[in-house]
């Protein structure tokens, strides 16, 4: 098992996140994410479009089924300290045309509530209207739609712009790991919960 990356300065006691995903999600950018939240003492609901299991993908590949907590129609934002969304073009594709969805990410960022996105997840923040002026990363393929929305795309494993933590790929989730760790903290520690 990785090292969460979590140490006395990251712990995540009593702190709420909804991990927002459904059918299509990139397997590794759930379950490793979701992973060091808990180690670091976060309470996860895996939300969905539906209750029920949601199903994984490796790429193009099936792969595992996980259990939904929660539907979108069973949360409100003031429930929750913090969203995280993993990627997945499938995935992230249905997610950013649901207006329950949008809402809650609006409500998230107006109330300065940490956000962690991977891949192609961004595309959930551009539908959401959240992009323009804001500097992030993403899925290459995405890049176009980040600066057609007015946000800035850099190249890199990981960006942190206030209350967003982003990362491209798979292979940058030792980097977004550790930042969103570090802003989820951070988020907690002012908001008096540590």
């Amino acid at each position: 098992m990785q090292d969460s990356g979590a140490n006395d300065k990251t712990r995540l006691d009593g702190l709420r996140v909804a991990v927002v995903a459904t059918d299509g999600f990139e397997e590794v950018e759930l379950t490793e994410p979701v992973r060091v939240l808990k180690e670091a003492g976060a309470k996860v609901d895996i939300v969905s479009l539906k209750d029920g299991n949601i199903q994984a993908m490796n790429h193009a590949d099936k792969t595992i089924r996980v259990k939904v907590d929660r539907s979108l129609d069973e949360i409100v934002a003031g429930s929750y300290d913090a969203a995280m969304l993993p990627g997945g073009a499938l995935n992230a594709d249905r997610m950013r045309i649901e207006p329950k969805l949008r809402q809650f990410l609006r409500s998230l960022d107006e109330a300065g509530k940490p956000i962690a996105a991977i891949c192609h997840a961004p595309w959930e923040l551009i539908s959401a209207g959240l992009v323009g002026g804001r500097n992030l990363t993403a899925y290459h393929t995405i890049r176009d739609d980040i600066e057609n929305a007015g946000g800035t795309y850099r190249d890199q494993e990981v960006l942190v712009d206030g209350n967003w933590v982003t990362s491209r790929q798979p292979s940058d989730l030792p980097a977004f790991n550790r930042e969103m760790l570090s802003l989820f903290a951070h988020a907690t520690a002012g908001a008096g919960r540590l």
